[in-house]
């Protein structure tokens, strides 16, 4: 099984003004010559960790990470003003422009490659190859799968109680809106009391196997808050996408070298979100990881990950 590249430390990193007060945290590592690869992150509210940049053979790319709006080291922290879809690629682009890097490959997870997929059909000439993990395609079923009291709260029924036991007394569903208007309200305690539940919740059904490091890495007040509020805004919003907008644009981007790997039993985001991308990318390679769920840094996902990143050096570029 292939292992992380060594820990490796940026050579650059800069804060890039966007628009509505945005400063969007951006690093760059590897090498400054090498293919351009842009590292997109989960959530929407996840923010990058230095683990992420361990994907790529350092000595062959050039690494490119950043956090998005309002999560992470960007600013304002927890900002939700004007945080949406669109803004989100309009500012990968901003990114690339700044950088002056005519295409890039693009690397996402989890809400990263719906980002990832939503970019790629915005700016498919921009775009030299996809790797996706952890399929999230966005529909109403997706998110009620996971926060709405849909299939994974019968597979962790004992965690779902934990999350909904910090919602008002007596309410004994979980409602997206509800959530919402709590994790937004002036009251910030009960605000972060459900943060820190919501992100729980998610990141303990991230591994097949109970991993306590993992979840502890993941869930401290800071990272809880915006993902628990980047989600719930997304959500609510139907994360600003038509509905089954993505797998319908599909034909923008049927020219570009894509490769799938995604977790068998991933809970999170099931595994027919995968299967279902790869009906409509018929030219794209699908990478079941047997006995994984959603997290990347499980075993065989990262194997198949890295895997996939020293694939992609392969293309003729």
């Amino acid at each position: 099984m292939k292992q992380f590249y060594p820990a490796i430390e940026p050579y650059n990193s800069f804060l890039l003004d966007v628009e509505s007060g945005h400063q969007i945290y951006v690093e760059e590592c590897g090498n400054p010559e090498g293919q351009p690869v842009v590292f997109l992150h989960g959530g929407p509210g996840g923010g990058c960790t230095p683990k992420d940049r361990r994907f790529f053979d350092p000595q062959q790319y050039r690494i490119i990470l950043f956090d998005q709006r309002g999560c992470g080291r960007s600013l304002p922290f927890g900002s939700l003003v004007n945080n949406n879809t669109q803004a989100l690629v309009a500012d990968i682009e901003a990114v690339r422009n700044h950088l002056v890097i005519p295409k890039w490959h693009v690397f996402g997870g989890s809400w990263g490659s719906t980002l990832a997929l939503v970019y790629a059909q915005s700016y498919p000439e921009k775009v030299h190859s996809l790797v996706l993990r952890g399929i999230f395609l966005a529909r109403e079923q997706d998110t009620h799968w996971t926060f709405a009291g849909g299939g994974a709260s019968r597979l962790y029924p004992d965690y779902w109680h934990e999350y909904i036991s910090a919602l008002p007394t007596g309410q004994t569903q979980s409602s997206l809106q509800l959530a919402y208007q709590i994790l937004t309200s002036a009251d910030k305690a009960a605000a972060l009391k459900l943060a820190k539940a919501w992100g729980l919740w998610e990141i303990r059904c991230c591994t097949l196997e109970p991993d306590d490091d993992f979840v502890a890495a993941a869930t401290d007040d800071d990272q809880c808050w915006t993902l628990a509020r980047h989600e719930a805004h997304f959500m609510v919003n139907d994360c600003f996408l038509s509905d089954n907008q993505i797998l319908e644009d599909c034909h923008k981007i049927q020219h570009i070298p894509t490769l799938i790997v995604h977790g068998r039993y991933d809970i999170v985001c099931p595994f027919d979100n995968a299967w279902l991308l790869k009906q409509q990318l018929t030219n794209a390679q699908l990478i079941v990881s047997e006995a994984s769920g959603h997290a990347s840094s499980e075993v065989n996902t990262k194997h198949h990950l890295i895997c996939a990143t020293e694939q992609m050096l392969t293309l003729n570029c």
